[in-house]
């Protein structure tokens, strides 16, 4: 068992799954600063120094200012501001993936394709292996071709 948990672990797609979860989680807190403490300041300062991260819906009808304040007092919330936030995020993080992926695919090698094991038969046009003397359809003599 510890033999078959091995070939597992260092198998190349086992390896490359935790690299990329590790990246990607390390990734998605540059993103989600860069959103939190770049780009929100700026936009609330547009929409009138609105902090979006405090846009919410207070479903109890007990007065608060924050939603920090609201979780403090268990009073139920619903927190649209911080849902726009992820949006953003996510957004980013998806667009970053998206061009990352791209690059990495301009630079991949295209892979060649296999060479041809068929031939079309000249009396006929029914797919023929290359070595073959005889079509099996019309059974035509045919030069073998060299592989």
């Amino acid at each position: 068992m510890f033999k078959e948990f091995k070939e597992f672990a260092v198998k190349g797609n086992a390896v490359d799954l935790a690299v990329g979860v590790i990246i990607g989680a390390a990734f998605g807190k540059i993103v989600t600063s860069l959103v939190n403490d770049i780009l929100m300041p700026p936009l609330g300062l547009l929409t009138g120094k609105m902090d979006f991260s405090n846009l919410f819906i207070n479903l109890s009808g007990t007065p608060v200012d924050t939603v920090a304040k609201a979780k403090a007092a268990g009073i139920p919330t619903i927190n649209y501001g911080l849902f726009f936030n992820n949006i953003i995020d996510f957004v980013l993080v998806a667009f970053s993936v998206f061009l990352v992926v791209k690059q990495i695919n301009r630079l991949r090698r295209p892979e060649t394709p296999p060479p041809p094991s068929t031939r079309q038969c000249p009396f006929c046009l029914s797919p023929i292996p290359l070595a073959a003397s005889r079509c099996p359809q019309c059974t035509s003599a045919v030069e073998p071709t060299a592989t």
